[in-house]
Parts: structure tokens; C-alpha cells; sequence
């Protein structure tokens, strides 16, 4: 038997949270952490690691569960911009193997930052490679097909 995550205590009842918003499939509670006051996770009550192990129904609840979270947050914030952010997997930053959903919101002079933040030495800049990018295009269509 492997060990339950954090998500999966919190959404027993084990750990405590403190809710923003809940839905048929989707729990949404505060950062015991934030990155700024607000921060939200969206967590599906499927516990799996991956976005793509989740169905299609799944994740349009999960999405939904978002909005649900920014017109909240919109209202006590004063402010329709967010950041959202998913990690999806260990190489891509998820700290928990539970798919869930940062939702932060955004107000003037917050000291957050964009995505480039994250890749300070892959700055773009000159002309697109349309030549490589075609390439990468075609070869995922054919792989696909």
C-alpha cells in the first residue's frame, strides 16, 4: 500500500484546510504557504500525478473549479488577473503527486513575476526558427496520427 499525499489527507479530513470552494469532482482551499495572500489550490478528489490520467470530464470540472476560485477571489481581491500554474510531474516543479492547480491572484506591485522568470537565460528574442518549428509540428502530427 503506498502512502496517501497531503491532498488526499486534506481531502479525508485527516489535515485541515481552510476552503475557498468545492464541486462535484474539484476541492479548492488557501496555501498553507502562499506565494501571496490568496493563493488557492485546486485539487481534482482523484488522486492522480499526472493531468493526462485524468478524464476529460475530470479536467472540465478541475477548469471549472478554477473559475469558480477566480470569481472569488476577484471579489476580494479586486483584480481579474491570476496567475495559474500547474506542475505536471516531478520534472516540472509538482511537489505533491496529487495534479492540483495554483491559483494566485495578481495585483499591481505583488512582486510577482512571469513565466520567463523561471528560465532567466532563455530569453527570446531575434526571429522565430518557423523551419524548426514546422518540423517539431510535423512530427508530432505524425506520431499522433
Amino acid at each position: 500500500m503506498t502512502d496517501r499525499t497531503i491532498f488526499e489527507k486534506i481531502l479525508s479530513g485527516d489535515i485541515p484546510s481552510h476552503e475557498v470552494g468545492r464541486g462535484s469532482n474539484w476541492y479548492a482551499f488557501l496555501d498553507i504557504f502562499p506565494r501571496r495572500e490568496g493563493h488557492t489550490l485546486v485539487v481534482p478528489y482523484q488522486a492522480v500525478s499526472h493531468l493526462s490520467q485524468l478524464s476529460d470530464e475530470q479536467i472540465a470540472g478541475l477548469f471549472s473549479g478554477v473559475k469558480s476560485v477566480q470569481q472569488k477571489l476577484s471579489k476580494i481581491f479586486s483584480t481579474q488577473d491570476f496567475t495559474i500554474c500547474l506542475h505536471d510531474g516531478p520534472l516540472a516543479g509538482q511537489e505533491v503527486p496529487h495534479v492540483h492547480v495554483h491559483v494566485i491572484p495578481r495585483t499591481s506591485g505583488d512582486g510577482g513575476l512571469t513565466l520567463m522568470s523561471m528560465w532567466p537565460k532563455t530569453k527570446p528574442g531575434g526571429e522565430p526558427n518557423h523551419a524548426k518549428l514546422a518540423g517539431l509540428a510535423k512530427q508530432i502530427a505524425e506520431m499522433t496520427q
